[in-house]
């Protein structure tokens, strides 16, 4: 008989971080080691419990005992198994007597065997049937294996009062297994298994018995306070936060829902508040201790000016908090007072008296100090802003500064504000706005998605940081391998790509990563990357264009020409999409592809083409073809219209296939195969003006 399957183990608070991970793995791990000894059906539902004291799963639809199975064993070869008059040999009489002990129920004689082909010889085989496991033993299994292959970040070895040896990530109170409401006497981590559990430490009163299986969570719910499933658990902090912010924003980021949901297990929102005083200070800066301290949430307005009110989440559900809310108030306190301290001595020394500091900052011990790091940026950015007709000033000034708040008190208690408190120090200082917007956007994009430097200073900054970073790094030897990428340099090329193609810079990217190069001269550890790094960047560039929809055979037709300027690779993507979807794009592309085929096979340099040697009727057709199309093809791409040079090949199309069956291109005579090749190279530069459309060809 079917029904439903609960294990829950009750423990000692369990790390918060490591929660969700545990509370999916433990379940998981129940889940598919039934399945693989076939005590599931396909229908049958796995539900995850999770809560800071309990790991648990129930499973609906499992069996009371697997399904028997049909079994086929080798037993021997036939020539070892019979002697020289066809009877039993010893080796076979004692294969049987093993098999009668180790299968339930067996005694196989020879008549039993069957006789069948095994590769090029024959063999004997035994068909039996192996009745099912009971839950029982199978889930004794499933449990020590799902134990064993927890992500438990640091073991804990603790001692059971008979006085054995136990290790878990936290110790282990209690066991449940029930099967329905079967109690199933398992053991697991010294404990036997029973029906009862506790609920919430306070708002519970005394043990919980659990009925059955499917009462479990509904019993935690209603009788010992505990929201046991971390999805509604989260949902239900969620809820609660909207609903206490009222006309504000509650800032209340996903990393930290799910931290404190595994902080708590009847989860209740209360507001405090702290001094207006200091709001005076950088709200990141607020923000952040309350979110990275002291786990709580702020309020903005609707314009995200940080409230003087914030939400806390508490574990205890009282009709009088105001104890809760003042000491939570306290504790805040003295964290806010530690950043306004911060915020104020910071600001006694400027960002450029801070910059000969940088000098004791190590880079990395082949690339030298941050300060060296800091000119080389300087340099670049200045280079890359005159490329764009942009201030070489600002963008030298955004660069020397960018890093000088990494020696400051605040973000040496906070790394996470670097950037953001060096704009913060810039504007104080009085440094142009274009600087300080530069230092806190020199770091973007940060990750796959992040919003681009907003400022064309900032844009000038954040290339030559990051590219200083991918050339630097990639020149001492240490690119990336398989999955390994220390550096981020997957990251910091992609950076790169997308500020070239989503603000259409006109740069060469071969000259920039040179540039770069240049900047580490008369380093004995750096070699410049070469190719290397250049096939690199393609690679992320054909993941990235991979990312916003493009086929791989459109993103080649593109990429395999190796653009050197990025600005209107869009275009030119989307020019390919557009000639792709034409009924003519594939019977050009396989022309081209056939072209280009004949240009790389022949030794003739193609000339010009002379009229008076055009002598078939299919390549005189083709020619004046060309000849009416070319200054439109010209006309098109030279206003950057892609799509309507690729578009207007298709005119070509008849005259191409004409060529190709009725024109030898490869003619006895010189001068015909000389023209009838100049003729195709001329063709084929027109055809792979926007792209090489040769790859679209099946």
């Amino acid at each position: 008989m079917n029904q439903t399957l609960l294990v829950e183990l009750l423990t000692e608070e369990l790390p918060p971080k490591a929660l969700a991970k545990l509370g999916e793995a433990f379940a998981q791990g129940v889940a598919q080691g039934l399945a693989s000894r076939h005590f599931l059906e396909t229908a049958s539902v796995t539900t995850t419990y999770a809560s800071p004291r309990r790991l648990a799963v129930t499973i609906t639809q499992v069996r009371a005992v697997s399904p028997t199975k049909t079994m086929r064993d080798k037993v021997l070869p036939v020539s070892v198994a019979l002697d020289a008059e066809g009877n039993p040999s010893a080796p076979l009489l004692k294969k049987l007597a093993a098999m009668a002990v180790a299968i339930p129920g067996a005694t196989p004689t020879l008549a039993d065997l069957e006789r069948a082909a095994d590769g090029k010889a024959e063999s004997f085989f035994y068909n039996y049937s192996a009745p099912g496991a009971s839950l029982r033993d199978g889930l004794q299994q499933v449990l020590e294996e799902a134990i064993a292959k927890l992500p438990i970040p640091k073991l804990m070895s603790y001692q059971r009062p008979d006085g054995s040896t136990v290790q878990f990530v936290r110790p282990v109170h209690r066991l449940i297994a029930l099967f329905g409401d079967e109690l199933l006497p398992l053991s697991l981590l010294g404990l036997h298994a029973g029906r009862v559990t506790l609920g919430h430490r306070f708002l519970s009163e005394g043990e919980l018995r659990i009925t059955d299986a499917d009462s479990y969570g509904t019993i935690l719910e209603q009788q010992g306070s505990v929201i046991a499933d971390p999805v509604a658990r989260k949902e239900t902090i969620r809820a609660a936060l909207l609903a206490a912010a009222g006309d504000d924003k509650v800032l209340m980021p996903e990393a930290l829902l799910d931290e404190v949901a595994a902080l708590v297990e009847w989860p209740v929102v209360y507001a405090c508040h702290f001094e207006e005083e200091f709001l005076a200070v950088p709200q990141e800066c607020l923000i952040l201790t309350m979110q990275t301290n002291q786990k709580y949430f702020a309020l903005t307005d609707n314009d995200g000016k940080l409230r003087s009110r914030f939400l806390i989440v508490s574990n205890i559900a009282t009709a009088d908090p105001q104890h809760i809310i003042g000491g939570n108030e306290r504790v805040v306190r003295p964290r806010l007072s530690d950043a306004k301290f911060f915020f104020e001595q910071d600001k006694k020394k400027s960002l450029a008296d801070r910059l000969p500091g940088l000098s004791s900052v190590v880079y990395h011990n082949k690339l030298g100090t941050q300060a060296q790091r800091t000119e080389r940026v300087a340099t670049l950015a200045g280079k890359i802003a005159l490329a764009l007709g942009a201030d070489v000033a600002l963008a030298e000034r955004g660069a020397l500064l960018a890093k000088t708040d990494l020696i400051t008190d605040m973000v040496g208690e906070f790394p996470e504000l670097q950037g953001i408190m060096g704009a913060y120090y810039a504007r104080h200082d009085g440094e142009p706005a274009e600087v300080a917007l530069a230092i806190s956007e020199h770091y973007q994009p940060r990750f796959a998605g992040d919003a681009l430097p907003s400022s064309v200073t900032g844009t000038t900054v954040a290339l030559a940081d990051k590219l200083e970073t991918l050339v630097g790094i990639w020149g001492i030897g240490l690119q990336p391998t398989g999955d390994k990428d220390p550096f981020a340099l997957r990251r910091h090329a992609l950076g790169v790509l997308r500020m070239m193609i989503e603000k259409r810079l006109p740069l060469s990217l071969s000259g920039v990563l040179a540039d770069t190069a240049n900047l580490f001269a008369g380093n004995p550890a750096f070699t410049v990357p070469g190719p290397a790094l250049l096939a690199f960047m393609f690679d992320r560039l054909r993941g990235l264009l991979r990312e916003r929809g493009f086929t791989p055979n459109e993103i080649e037709a593109v990429v395999a020409q190796q653009p050197d300027v990025l600005d209107n690779i869009i275009d030119r993507l989307d020019a390919v999409h557009a000639f792709a979807a034409l009924p003519e794009a594939e019977s050009l592309a396989a022309a081209n592809k056939r072209i280009t085929n004949i240009l790389k096979k022949t030794d003739i340099v193609p000339g010009v083409v002379h009229n008076g040697l055009l002598r078939e009727v299919a390549e005189e057709a083709l020619y004046g073809a060309m000849t009416l199309l070319q200054p439109h093809v010209d006309a098109a791409f030279a206003a950057g219209d892609f799509s309507g040079t690729l578009l207007s090949l298709a005119r070509l199309r008849h005259n191409v296939d004409a060529f190709f069956k009725d024109v030898m291109v490869m003619a006895e005579d010189e001068q015909l195969r000389a023209n009838r090749i100049a003729l195709l190279s001329q063709l084929h530069t027109m055809m792979n003006r926007v792209a090489d459309i040769s790859t679209l060809a099946t």
